[in-house]
């Protein structure tokens, strides 16, 4: 995986840029995600398999191990993760991926929320792992409605700033309402990385 693959050209709507530019609205005026480089996460669709609120919203993938760690022994193998890069050859730390159409379908306030649960998600080290709580529930500590909560919070502040409608007013849109004032909807989509196995197999001391 060395690359973003190319999304097509048209005259449609460009998903992925657009929700980019949402992301780094939230980045810049929330301190709380302050630690986040937005130019070092990938930005994706995926199609959900089945249409309906059951299932994926969205996912951030880290490109790092625990600790922000390359490598890690699994099974007796070592192991690091595919790489991906962009167009200058810069890394990616993370890949965020949004579901569709089953991301758009849901109300205005439950995308908000679902943008800001995956960003929250970036380990406040910036180091390709996630966020990571005490516990066995360590991506989303002892109660992920409290997660959420918390998110919702956040996406109250976010709006309380004034953000420009124009910025996020295709939120409010569901898939059809969206595809009937842009026929065309694309953007960048990415394969999900792969481990891949380094050298020969190891044994955990």
């Amino acid at each position: 995986m060395d690359g973003i693959p190319s999304a097509p050209v048209s005259r449609g709507f460009q998903f992925t840029q657009r929700m980019r530019e949402v992301c780094a609205d939230m980045v810049a005026r929330l301190p709380e995600l302050s630690h986040i480089h937005l130019d070092r996460v990938a930005i994706s669709f995926s199609q959900a398999r089945k249409r309906g609120s059951d299932g994926i919203y969205a996912t951030l993938t880290p490109m790092r191990f625990e600790g922000g760690r390359e490598e890690e022994i699994r099974y007796g193998q070592l192991y690091r993760c595919q790489r991906l890069f962009d167009s200058s050859g810069q890394e990616f730390l993370y890949i965020l991926s949004f579901y569709l159409p089953r991301f758009l379908d849901a109300p205005l306030e439950e995308k908000l929320v679902t943008i800001l649960h995956e960003l929250w998600h970036v380990s406040p080290f910036f180091d390709g792992d996630l966020r990571r709580f005490d516990g066995r529930c360590y991506a989303h500590s002892h109660s992920q409605q409290q997660y959420d909560d918390q998110m919702l919070i956040l996406a109250k502040k976010w709006l309380a700033k004034k953000p420009p409608h124009s910025l996020y007013g295709f939120l409010e849109y569901n898939f059809d309402q969206l595809a009937i004032e842009h026929p065309v909807i694309y953007g960048t989509k990415i394969r999900h990385p792969k481990l891949i196995a380094v050298d020969s197999p190891l044994r955990e001391s």
